[in-house]
């Protein structure tokens, strides 16, 4: 079911600072911040020859990602993205085996515009899992 991984999400406390560390110390290919209102969040993309890095900043009142920094203020790694061929036949097959789809279950469009949606990390020893389709 699953394909390559897309991304590794690290969530941090400033964002201008994390995409110069991946610009000027490792020497990476860093894209312009993108803000996600509809997540909550503003990404950063840091591109690798075999997959990326998403820097993940809040973004507006409520976010999840803030909450994530009140309890790890150094910030941290947040989720992993796997690619999916058919994101709802994906989501059908996991919640049949009785995994746990979070939010109301239909897909939102992601940083890469598109569907994506995110299990439940009890379900998948303690690490947040995002499904993209592609």
């Amino acid at each position: 079911m699953i394909g390559r991984l897309n991304h590794v999400a690290i969530v941090v406390p400033d964002l201008e600072e994390g995409a110069r560390v991946y610009r000027s110390t490792l020497g990476a290919k860093v894209s312009e911040a993108v803000d996600l209102p509809d997540h909550g969040v503003t990404t950063v993309f840091v591109e690798l020859p075999n997959t990326k890095i998403e820097l993940l900043h809040p973004h507006g009142e409520g976010s999840p990602i803030a909450k994530f920094l009140e309890s790890n203020p150094s910030g941290g790694m947040h989720h992993v993205c796997y690619e999916v061929d058919d994101i709802i036949a994906a989501r059908d097959k996991l919640e049949s085996d009785g995994m746990r789809v979070l939010g109301d279950g239909e897909p939102k469009i992601g940083a890469h515009g598109k569907p994506v949606l995110f299990l439940h990390p009890k379900d998948f020893m303690g690490t947040l899992v995002e499904l993209e389709q592609v």
